[in-house]
């Protein structure tokens, strides 16, 4: 039982404070029993408070912490490491929140928000009061990192972790590495395409002795924590052997009856089930898609290096950390969405970029020269009625570099832009000037009144209620209308449901803090990178992925590593085995053992993730949760139950 404690309201700038009487806070939990010190602090989290508060535990010699202030989300770490620097256990420091709890939530009722920041500490007092010292678990570590995705973020993330001496095993679902950015010519704002900086990554990968690259392969199982994860792979053959004739290829493909949309040209091109890469696609080699493959055999009798008989395999892995970097897929719009899959001349933008770029002389599209396009932004994105609200931020970049790219290589063409307000941050407002200065026509529609693609006499027309000449109407005949589409999460929800990463209201996966944490999972060892997380253009991805390939890093560069003592711990003697707490842990991290001639569970405390699970299902009580005991949780429960 602690008798000195030392307890400090924040008045966090005014946040707190304006709402909240923090020295009536402060009086009120002085008389609780073991409180030893109360104070108030303008800025808790300031470099000078934080001094204050390590000369104070010294000098009166403090048994435990409470600091009350915002979410512990930020600043919980901070002040467990205010704790470990003046001599405490860190786990004999509680957090307590009185801003995302109190203030903001009470911000029209001061006396109430002050009140309820009252029971809330004193509820930590109660807590911290029975607090324990415990220690670290140590685990053996192991030092590689298994990246998924080899799109320009996991490459760039590979990359990095080998050049800081870290084994990496790059795995890739597709047959082809490069992600999207294999899709594109020309980047924007720069003379590079992405056949160039794929090629470069690609290069650098297969020249490293520290990367390990698996195409075709996806993450199938995992098990394990931070330090020590075991992953299963399967990897799908590509059907055709190494070192391939490229003539008996050739003929091989020729002879293959069946013929499907081609996904890397965004479906408006056909291929082979045998088929070829693109030259922004690596490795060189061929594969069949056995999905549409009718195993005729023809191919096998003219290729020798053709093997319908492959088989899957299933390769088996250890890594100290996962690092995902599945990218995105752009939005498909709904059929009939501004005309898409009725009117045959409405494309979307990924479509028109390989249009463009497989284009030489002319711009065709259905055998018709194109003399006029209409972009329609936001397809996909800002929806009004829909799941996407959020900004998808690359798009209005790409398409107004994608029309200037296009007036350079085909002139004559009138283009128009009809927009819901232009975003090309930063130094990308450059581009937009530049395509206002060529003649390129803006026009903007409201929200709440979106334009119009009908189809009239074998004429396409767009109609727009102009919001920058005042709502008047606009009718444009075009010979194409591109639809500005955005960035959605990639189909891969065998990875969140593999790994357990959560998912924001976006749907994208969710990092811990935007600014304090940008790559972490709430999973301890796994992180996130590029556009998995959000919409990103492609320098941002490779910022994201560097940070990913830092922090990966941390967890992996010793031999061992301590982890968070958070987990559960079962009492043998109390324990009679029912197996209860083993069917429900979501994480392996509990099995028999025999002890003492009966058997009894046993905690796996480098696998435990502290959840809680197990505890209540247990019919004996024999389960406990470190730093969450139930004499712990029952009074800060008689503390909120009571009125002051």
């Amino acid at each position: 039982m602690k008798t000195k404690i030392g307890v400090y309201i924040c008045h966090c700038g005014g946040n707190i404070s304006d709402y909240v009487d923090v020295e009536k806070v402060k009086e009120a939990v002085a008389k609780e029993d073991g409180v030893l010190m109360s104070r108030t602090t303008v800025f808790a989290c300031a470099d000078s408070s934080q001094n204050e508060m390590i000369a104070d535990i010294k000098e009166n010699n403090i048994e435990a912490l409470v600091v009350a202030s915002c979410s512990p989300k930020l600043h919980l770490p901070t002040f467990q490491a205010v704790a470990e620097r003046a001599g405490l256990n860190k786990f004999n420091y509680v957090h307590a929140n009185i801003r995302e709890q109190v203030s903001w939530p009470h911000s029209d009722d001061k006396e109430g928000a002050t009140a309820k920041a009252i029971q809330i500490v004193r509820a930590a007092i109660a807590k911290v009061r029975l607090s324990e010292a415990i220690e670290p678990v140590e685990i053996k570590t192991q030092q590689s990192v298994l990246v998924i995705g080899a799109g320009v973020a996991g490459m760039k993330a590979a990359t990095s972790l080998s050049k800081m001496g870290i084994k990496v095993h790059l795995v890739e679902k597709e047959h082809f590495i490069g992600g999207r950015i294999s899709h594109w010519d020309v980047l924007c704002t720069t003379d590079e395409t992405g056949k160039e900086l794929v090629t470069r990554l690609y290069n650098e990968i297969i020249t490293d002795k520290n990367i390990t690259l698996y195409t075709g392969t996806e993450l199938v199982e995992s098990a394990g924590s931070k330090g020590d994860f075991k992953a299963k792979l399967k990897v799908t053959p590509r059907y055709v052997k190494d070192m391939c004739d490229k003539d008996a290829l050739a003929k091989a493909i020729d002879v293959c009856p069946v013929e499907v949309k081609d996904e890397f040209n965004f479906n408006i091109t056909t291929r082979k089930a045998i088929y070829h890469n693109f030259p922004s696609e690596y490795p060189q080699a061929a594969v069949i898609d056995m999905k549409n493959c009718t195993r005729c055999g023809e191919c096998e009798k003219i290729c020798k290096f053709i093997d319908l008989n492959q088989q899957e395999e299933n390769v088996e892995i250890r890594v100290g950390t996962i690092l995902v970097a599945t990218g995105f897929d752009p939005y498909t719009p709904q059929s009939s969405e501004f005309g898409y899959d009725v009117i045959d001349n409405v494309i979307t933008l990924p479509q028109f970029k390989r249009l463009v770029a497989n284009s030489d002389k002319e711009l065709v599209w259905n055998n018709k020269k194109i003399n006029s396009i209409s972009y329609i932004y936001c397809v996909g994105s800002r929806q009004p009625e829909g799941e996407n609200k959020y900004c998808s931020r690359y798009c209005c970049t790409t398409t107004i570099y994608s029309a200037i790219k296009t007036a350079e290589k085909f002139a004559g063409i009138n283009q128009y832009h009809i927009t819901r307000g232009v975003r090309t941050y930063g130094k990308q407002e450059a581009l937009y000037f530049k395509a206002l200065k060529s003649g390129q026509v803006f026009l903007q529609s409201a929200d709440d009144d979106l334009p119009k693609v009908e189809s009239k006499n074998n004429q396409t027309i767009v109609k727009v209620n102009d919001v920058l000449t005042n709502k008047q109407n606009i009718e444009i005949e075009t010979d194409l209308v591109v639809l500005v589409t955005g960035m959605v999460p990639r189909k891969n929800a065998n990875i969140s449901e593999i790994l357990k990463i959560p998912k924001g209201r976006d749907s994208f996966y969710n990092e811990i803090h935007m600014k304090l944490r940008p790559v972490e999972t709430v999973i301890d060892g796994v992180t996130i990178a590029g556009a998995s997380q959000g919409p990103k253009n492609v320098v941002e991805s490779i910022n994201s992925a560097l940070s990913a390939a830092i922090k990966s890093y941390s967890f992996v560069c010793n031999d061992t590593l301590m982890v968070e003592p958070l987990v559960a711990e079962i009492d043998s003697d109390l324990c009679t085995w029912c197996g209860d707490c083993q069917d429900i842990c979501e994480f392996d991290a509990i099995s028999k053992v025999q002890l003492d001639g009966k058997d009894v569970a046993q905690v796996n405390f480098s696998v435990c993730k502290g959840c809680g699970h197990c505890l209540p299902v247990c019919k004996t009580n024999a389960i406990q949760l470190k730093n969450f005991s139930d004499d712990e949780v029952e009074h800060m429960i008689d503390v909120l139950a009571n009125e002051i």
